[in-house]
């Protein structure tokens, strides 16, 4: 397990992390999320060595992370950084050779990789020839060709269409099936949403909201309910206790302020009548992001 704690950091006199915490877990997929300048991109720095913490640490099973330790990771930036001269299995074959893989390993994994992620006929292709999204799945390539024992991905989906998407996915989720843990950053919700077993967000350097997905769905969307009834549900307006979000004739989204007002309200639309549906509303991944935020 990756543990985060208590790790801060700061450029002069802008502190950019001030005491985050969190763990990515062996097998699952966690989803690190926060606006432009929140500080992700200088925790995962942080986390391969690239910069120092000026407190706190990371650990990696408990253990300090040393050279070794993060020569076993695997990491993709932001920025494309592969050489757009050389040929895409050419220069995949030789990153894992620079991470300790002898060279038929190499080029074993490589052309596995360029299947899973059909590549195969462009792997004699320069880097310059591919189009943006097919870059961006070797950059995933060159990640995953030493088969690392941690992933930690900077924005994998940028520049994929659609079904890309679903190729990268169906990878990465084949890696945390695996057992290992995968900590991953980006602005596609909807995408995070589907993949995410955990979810990180940050904002302004501090960890404002971590857990499980339908743990985080369960705390944020707690006091929001959905009511169904056959007539006009406007009433809700006056019932003690509800913050009306919406009404639409017989349909309402609500929310309350007591651990019973929600069996109060149902009541009450009982005795008005029939009630065709009664619900929690379950928050979608955007709602509890900018509500975190």
């Amino acid at each position: 397990m990756l543990k985060v704690t208590s790790v801060s950091r700061s450029f002069g006199d802008h502190r950019v992390l001030d005491g985050i915490s969190f763990d990515v877990h062996p097998g699952r997929m966690t989803g690190f999320l926060g606006a432009n300048g929140s500080g992700k991109t200088t925790t995962m720095r942080i986390i391969l060595g690239v910069l120092a913490a000026q407190s706190g640490t990371v650990t990696w099973h408990g253990g300090p992370i040393t050279q070794q330790v993060r020569q076993s990771f695997g990491y993709m930036p932001e920025e494309r950084g592969l050489y757009p001269k050389m040929k895409v299995a050419e220069q995949i074959t030789w990153l894992g050779q620079l991470h300790g893989l002898p060279a038929a390993k190499a080029q074993e994994n490589t052309a596995k990789l360029l299947s899973e992620l059909e590549l195969t006929g462009r792997a004699d292709d320069k880097l310059e020839e591919l189009s943006l999204g097919n870059q961006q799945r070797a950059q995933v390539a060159a990640a995953l060709v030493h088969d690392p024992a941690l992933l930690i991905l900077d924005e994998p989906f940028s520049g994929l269409d659609p079904i890309a998407v679903e190729t990268v996915l169906r990878v990465l989720r084949d890696r945390a099936a695996g057992g290992v843990p995968v900590l991953f950053s980006s602005h596609q919700l909807a995408v995070v949403e589907r993949l995410c077993d955990d979810l990180v967000i940050i904002s302004g350097g501090s960890i404002t909201a971590s857990g499980g997905r339908e743990e985080l769905r369960a705390r944020y969307g707690s006091t929001r309910f959905e009511l169904v009834v056959d007539t006009d549900a406007g009433w809700l307006r006056d019932h003690p206790g509800v913050r009306v979000v919406e009404v639409d004739g017989p349909r309402a989204v609500f929310e309350v302020d007591g651990t019973d007002t929600d069996q109060q309200v149902l009541r009450a639309a009982l005795g008005r009548g029939a009630v065709r549906a009664f619900s929690p509303v379950v928050p979608s991944l955007e709602e509890i992001f900018k509500e975190a935020i």
